[in-house]
């Protein structure tokens, strides 16, 4: 059994169908990626676009999800849905969809699986670059099959840091995150993909990233990879109710992790042994 009551074997399947949940629902992303029509797009707000392949997507994966596991639950970006079951799938179709609808290679179909709380399996794709970013909670995070490790980084001023946006938060909120990490010496970018943002954190391609305001589809697969890397992240979620709230998102290599801790106003997790050991090299 694993620490949260579900049995070894059950998760491997789980683990096993993610992976080619992931791959099928990437491949009608890009399907429709190289299909799409310039333009073509509806927004469902302030620089929240939506496209067709997002509906379409998402439903490719719910019906993949509920034909193999009709007893789980789905919490979708599309078509929403309850996050009291125990075992639930947390989905984005695409995240990125304002790359994805202005023709640019950076989105990706996101997925956690979580268990009584707990983000126990979690893959990002990319399918226009064929980047899977795979994790297991107290095993390993890779992509395309190698292992990931954050970077190692100590000093701010050689650091390369992402700042996701969101309405939710006042301006002036981000505004003055900017100016502190500008303060910090750091590069400060944006991608437009929270998900594959955290993964770059994972693999050691930036040291940081933030947003003040993040919904659970976007980040706990993500954050799941940070912290098999060795990064740090933000208390969220801290329960199973906050996960359908969304929250405060930090996650960052731990040579610089205070200091952006400070710079964000945002409160870093207590460090895991594992953590520490992945930090230390210790874990493969």
């Amino acid at each position: 059994m694993t620490l949260n009551n579900i049995k070894e074997s059950e998760l491997e399947y789980r683990e096993a169908a993610l992976h080619d949940i992931a791959l099928s629902a990437g491949a009608l992303a890009l399907e429709r990626y190289r299909a799409r029509t310039p333009g073509d797009f509806t927004m469902k707000g302030q620089q929240d676009f939506l496209t067709e392949a997002d509906t379409l997507v998402e439903a490719h994966i719910r019906q993949s999800i509920y034909r193999l596991f009709p007893e789980d639950g789905l919490l979708g970006e599309e078509t929403g849905g309850s996050v009291s079951n125990p075992s639930l799938w947390v989905v984005d179709p695409i995240d990125g969809t304002a790359n994805f609808a202005r023709g640019i290679d950076h989105f990706c179909v996101s997925i956690a699986f979580v268990h009584n709380g707990e983000t126990l399996l979690g893959a990002i794709y990319n399918p226009a670059t064929n980047e899977m970013y795979l994790a297991r909670k107290g095993h390993y995070v890779r992509k395309n099959g190698q292992p990931l490790r954050v970077s190692s980084i100590t000093n701010t001023h050689s650091s390369s840091f992402e700042l996701g946006w969101s309405t939710r938060v006042p301006q002036e909120t981000y505004l003055a995150i900017v100016s502190s990490l500008l303060e910090s010496g750091t590069n400060i970018r944006r991608g437009a993909s929270g998900a594959l943002a955290l993964a770059w954190v994972a693999e050691g391609r930036t040291d940081g990233y933030a947003e003040s305001h993040m919904n659970a589809w976007d980040c706990l697969a993500g954050l799941l990879m940070v912290r098999e890397a060795g990064g740090r992240t933000g208390l969220y979620p801290q329960n199973h109710e906050e996960i359908a709230q969304g929250g405060e998102i930090l996650a960052v290599a731990p040579g610089v992790s205070e200091q952006f801790s400070s710079a964000t106003m945002i409160t870093l997790a207590p460090e895991t042994n594992r953590q520490k050991s992945n930090q230390l090299g210790l874990i493969a």
